[in-house]
């Protein structure tokens, strides 16, 4: 049995939730979401509670479908109540992050700027050195994250790149040098 699928999703107040299709879209007060269902998963609702349901449990596959279901769900309602963040710290000489509308400006030490055009319900914020990226999809404001990540990873050496800011970068020590050579 699925540890997470079998948990009830609470949807709390001012969060409408319609199951129709083989869809579900919730709709709350920062806005809505729409997520396709896998044929091999229901999704019942009692009141202001979700259950998610498995055709056969015994199936490693459809257990794993249970518990990703399941979850997807409840982060489309804590999406549409709360967001979700992202933090990205710059740390480097002349590295620097600007914004100009729904389009982030990165000079990374490259020849040029790099530009990132955030794509809709995406929004971006820069405080100092930190980009925070906030939306109501969590998929989509991880993956715009790891995106933006990937254009200059931080090196172990001088820690300079960009990081997430809860990330811890393993430190390398350099050269040692000619300093026990005689």
């Amino acid at each position: 049995m699925s540890r997470i699928g079998k948990q009830p999703i609470i949807i709390p107040a001012g969060v409408d939730v319609r199951i129709a299709d083989g869809t579900i879209s919730v709709h709350g007060p920062k806005g809505t979401l729409v997520q396709n269902i896998h044929p091999e998963i229901t999704v019942t609702q009692e009141d202001s509670v979700l259950h998610v349901h498995v055709t056969d449990p015994e199936q490693k596959d459809h257990r794993a479908l249970w518990g990703l279901f399941q979850r997807l769900i409840s982060n489309m309602v804590i999406g549409v109540t709360q967001g979700f963040e992202k933090k990205l710290e710059v740390n480097g000489i002349g590295y620097k992050v600007a914004i100009s509308g729904k389009k982030l400006v990165l000079h990374l030490g490259f020849s040029h700027p790099v530009d990132v055009i955030l794509p809709d319900g995406v929004e971006g914020k820069i405080e100092k050195n930190v980009i925070v990226l906030s939306s109501i999809d969590k998929q989509l404001v991880g993956e715009i994250a790891a995106h933006i990540r990937k254009l200059r990873k931080p090196e172990p050496y001088k820690g300079k790149g960009i990081k997430y800011i809860d990330e811890v970068i393993r430190r390398k020590a350099g050269k040692a040098g000619k300093a026990g050579a005689k």
